[in-house]
């Protein structure tokens, strides 16, 4: 069966193309980069692929907003290309910078669908800092197409933008309750999540969003960064299993065997 084919979508700014080109190709997809000038040149191009990634970075130095211009560009340039790929079944992800232009170009929670659905915003950390650490998640909605390999995972988070966040705390409850919030932080002990474990403040801990259909998913943590084995700080001291970050790119390909 033909590998499904993945274009990795980059601008100036953004620096995690290659790492995120790789764990696609471990996960069995072909993979092109592009930068998002070509796209806008020939947008038909899209047709061509089955699955789109915006990956992390800071994309235009995050100029205004993490994400706000690459948004700007992909919704005033590509809307029509993105609402006809998306119909038609693609898989849309966003990792960390990616995730904040999802956001910003109104493709996460709502996706295509034209549900009436809370606005998210990405904001600061509370802890004013940069936050670059490792964090426990667990799968909160069941129609996730990226999350279906698994229900538990440890990743890396790397970013001073990552507070996911509603401008009503009840609109956060909501997405929640309704399946929307596809990934949130969870303790390391078993006990209340707090900082570090939520690392920015996060309303209800999310971590990641999904669209209604589960085919648009974005996240603040890392999954390419954890894709070998080595790539864990106690890689000698874990069990020979599967790196946490690579189901979620093989739920993908999988998805459309």
């Amino acid at each position: 069966m033909a590998r499904p084919s993945v274009l990795i979508l980059r601008a100036a700014g953004v620096n995690c193309e290659r790492e995120t080109a790789h764990a696609w190709e471990l996960a069995g997809a072909q993979v092109q980069i592009l930068h998002i000038n070509r796209l806008r040149e020939q947008p038909d191009l899209l047709k061509s692929f089955q699955i789109l990634t915006i990956p992390g970075g800071f994309s235009y130095g995050d100029d205004i907003a993490a994400g706000r211009i690459f948004a700007g560009e992909l919704t005033t340039f590509l809307g029509d290309q993105l609402r006809d790929f998306a119909e038609r079944g693609g898989l849309i992800l966003g990792i960390c910078n990616g995730f904040q232009v999802l956001c910003k170009a109104g493709l996460l929670p709502a996706g295509v669908s034209g549900l009436d659905l809370p606005r998210v915003s990405i904001a600061a950390n509370v802890s004013a800092k940069y936050e670059d650490r490792w964090v426990r998640l667990i799968r909160s909605s069941d129609h996730c197409v990226f999350l279906r390999h698994q229900s538990e995972y440890e990743l890396p988070v790397a970013h001073g933008e990552g507070r996911v966040m509603t401008r009503e705390p009840a609109d956060m409850q909501r997405l929640v309750q309704e399946g929307y919030a596809a990934l949130q932080y969870v303790s390391r002990d078993g006990g209340p999540v707090q900082y570090p474990d939520n690392p920015n403040g996060s309303q209800m801990d999310v971590a990641g969003l999904c669209d209604p259909t589960g085919c648009i998913f974005g996240l603040m943590p890392h999954p390419e960064r954890f894709v070998e084995p080595t790539q864990h700080p106690a890689w000698t001291s874990r069990s020979d299993t599967p790196p946490d970050g690579i189901l979620l790119f093989q739920s993908a390909v999988c998805y459309f065997k």
